[in-house]
């Protein structure tokens, strides 16, 4: 399954809040570099600059990096992950968000609102093996 798998990072950034932290964050958490994130200048409803990061893992260094984020989740929360796990599913692609601010502080939290997006692909063929895979991935770590 590892050669298949890509994750995608999607972080919404304000003009409150500052790029070069979030970056950095990501590279003391995961050793990602800045120059794996293309960025995005949007505007917002207010006409308020918004940047969208965005990176793409594939491969041994997809592999590589969720392990690193498993590492760093707490046990209770892929519990909670896992109890809810079809609700993080659509097609192939598993749905996870977590707290950017939390990011920065050095956790990894589950979060809703003001998230940094991952998305876990990995083609799965049979629709009954989908959760089932996804669960063998979440607890392959511990």
């Amino acid at each position: 399954m590892a050669e298949k798998l890509e994750i995608t990072i999607e972080i919404i950034v304000h003009a409150t809040e500052d790029v070069e932290k979030i970056l950095k964050a990501f590279f003391e958490q995961f050793n990602i570099s800045e120059d794996e994130f293309s960025r995005q200048n949007l505007t917002g409803h207010f006409e308020n600059p918004i940047t969208l990061l965005r990176a793409k893992i594939k491969k041994n260094d997809a592999r590589n990096f969720l392990q690193r984020l498993l590492s760093k989740i707490p046990k209770d929360q892929i519990s909670e992950i896992i109890e809810d796990i079809e609700n993080h599913i659509q097609d192939s692609t598993l749905y996870l968000r977590f707290g950017k601010q939390d990011l920065i502080k050095g956790k990894i939290t589950l979060k809703e609102k003001d998230a940094v997006k991952f998305k876990i692909f990995t083609p799965i063929y049979k629709k009954n093996d989908i959760v089932e895979n996804y669960v063998k991935l979440l607890t392959k770590s511990e």
